[in-house]
């Protein structure tokens, strides 16, 4: 919540809903059919500021989720919502508003829009305030509140949120099977020939609780790995059970995928799916949570064990945990290259024309692994920087060579992409991928591994070292690291604290950012930023120093030197 807003509850200030929706000559919101509903009316009403957009994809997935609360809570009728629009042209609000059950400020009152949004300080969207019946924000927040509680959250007061927050450590403390599982008159779980089983038929059993999405790649590429674990502990009657938690929209996709499943599942849409999800704090698909067989949590994501050691990884207990950490421990220890990029008969990379080099050829150098796609933004903003680091490198001699292992859709979009690196491929498709994304814990892309001379792993974070320091960060040790760490840290010392520019109104203020997007040439950075903070204005060093450079003609400056992305003084 912004300070402003924090300041305005506890000094107790309200808003007149009146004075605060209106405009001269104008009294009157509108639903989307055209009807004039007199602001007057939504006195003594909770009301919820919705600042959204039709252009905007976060809004478009959160609308739904709002329109379901809002619907819910239709039979207490002291609920409005208000949508306060960032469209660009009457044409797409209209279409938008469609969707929409509540009220809007009117799209030709671009003035009223532009200063509730310069007064509620909206930065981004959707975003969601929520004012009590007094007139009196009770928070900023709306947007998160209701994505996790729902109308469970309602009155939205800070008081309900702490409460619900209260409720749920209390779940914690006392978890069951039965309070995990159950919801109101549904006692059961479902299996994949329709039947019901009663949840305490579970009770005693070792329980997997599967968050999946039927159509999510990385949950259909984990489904083989967990049937084949199910059906052996199955087959060898150990005490262990797996129950779905769909997070699917669509009944019919759910069906087809279930059907062929042995577990078990909650039904799709049922509200313990969102329940859970946030219960269990969901940051990824597939997550496998272990119930122990007291009903208490194991192990918040065993989905990694699952697919790296199978039925080696029951019963999920933490000295299980600990003896695989071991393992993993022993095995980067002897880490060769070949035991990395080597699977059977896949022993080779791709070049240009898809002329294959084997795997046994780039042993002894330095190689990154630069996981990526064509349809990613960053990973098309980056490739440049890496290309650059990459011909320096290359252009000392250095033993090095980096690999794209790719997350395009197809062989086309992989062959375009591929087409403007100067380096070798894993062919499309090849299913060594997948289980490099898992050895290297890929959660998103672009992401560059460093393996050393011998193999073994120097680090999966070079992706921000060559953002940082360019060819320079070769070879990407963690000592070389910090010596240039060590040396940029003393040329910052040189540098102005703060600084006018003309890409912007704002003094701007010598920042530490880690990964931004210069607003001046739309390039990324990292580390260093001349930061405006009321605007989210980031100005990269070297941007800042070209415009002291221009009587030079592009040299630099005197008593200055510019290697990359970072200008020091000589």
């Amino acid at each position: 919540m912004a300070e402003e807003n924090i300041a305005e509850i506890m000094d107790g200030q309200t808003y007149d809903i009146t004075s605060l929706l209106s405009s001269p000559g104008r009294d009157f919101l509108l639903r989307n059919n055209g009807d004039q509903v007199k602001i007057d009316t939504l006195k003594s009403k909770k009301l919820g500021l919705y600042f959204s957009a039709s252009w905007c994809g976060p809004c478009q997935r959160f609308t739904p989720v709002l329109v379901e609360a809002y619907e819910d809570l239709g039979g207490k009728g002291d609920f409005e919502v208000v949508f306060i629009s960032s469209d660009r042209d009457y044409e797409a609000f209209n279409k938008y508003f469609s969707k929409m059950p509540w009220l809007a400020v009117p799209f030709t009152d671009p003035e009223k829009q532009k200063s509730l949004k310069t007064l509620f300080k909206v930065r981004g969207i959707p975003h969601l305030v929520i004012i009590d019946e007094t007139g009196r924000v009770s928070s900023d927040e709306g947007v998160e509140i209701v994505r996790e509680y729902g109308i469970e959250a309602y009155p939205f007061t800070v008081e309900r949120i702490q409460e619900l927050k209260d409720m749920e450590e209390d779940a914690r403390m006392n978890q069951t099977l039965e309070t995990i599982l159950v919801r109101g008159s549904r006692d059961f779980v479902l299996s994949s020939d329709g039947g019901k089983v009663p949840v305490s038929k579970l009770q005693g059993k070792i329980v997997g609780i599967y968050f999946s999405h039927s159509s999510y790649g990385s949950c259909a590429d984990f489904n083989p790995k967990l049937l084949e674990m199910h059906e052996k502990l199955k087959a060898k009657g150990e005490n262990f059970e797996i129950v779905m938690v769909p997070l699917d929209d669509d009944q019919e996709s759910f069906n087809q995928s279930f059907e062929a499943m042995p577990w078990l599942s909650l039904p799709v849409k049922d509200k313990t799916c969102e329940k859970l999800a946030r219960y269990f704090e969901l940051e990824t698909l597939p997550t496998l949570v272990i119930v122990g067989t007291d009903g208490k949590t194991l192990h918040p994501n065993a989905a990694e064990a699952v697919e790296e050691h199978g039925t080696a990884a029951y019963p999920f207990t933490p000295e299980k945990f600990a003896e695989l950490a071991e393992i993993e421990k022993a095995k980067a220890e002897t880490q060769t290259l070949e035991s990395v990029l080597v699977s059977g008969d896949l022993d080779y990379v791709i070049g240009k024309g898809g002329a294959e080099v084997p795997v046994a050829d780039l042993v002894g150098k330095t190689i990154l692994l630069y996981f990526s796609a064509h349809w990613c933004p960053p990973c098309r903003a980056f490739l440049p920087k890496l290309v650059q680091a990459y011909n320096k490198i290359k252009s000392k001699g250095e033993a090095f060579e980096v690999i794209f292992i790719s997350s395009d859709r197809d062989q086309a979009s992989f062959d375009d992409f591929f087409s403007g690196m100067p380096w070798l491929a894993l062919p499309f498709g090849d299913p060594r991928k997948s289980s490099l994304s898992r050895k290297f814990k890929v959660q998103g892309i672009p992401m560059v591994v460093a393996l050393g001379p011998t193999g073994r792993t120097v680090t999966t974070e070079a992706r921000g070292q060559i953002m940082q320091h360019g060819h320079d960060a070769y070879p990407f040790t963690e000592e070389h690291v910090k010596k240039l760490q060590a040396k940029l840290e003393e040329m910052v010392k040189g540098w102005a604290k703060k600084l006018k520019h003309e890409s912007h109104e704002h003094e701007l203020v010598l920042s530490k950012r880690m990964n931004y997007g210069c607003d001046a040439c739309n390039e990324m950075g990292q580390g260093w930023s001349y930061y405006c903070n009321d605007c989210d204005f980031d100005l990269h060093p070297k941007c800042a120093f070209a415009e002291e450079d221009k009587e030079a003609e592009g040299a630099a400056k005197e008593g200055w030197v510019c290697e990359g992305d970072v200008c020091h003084k000589a």
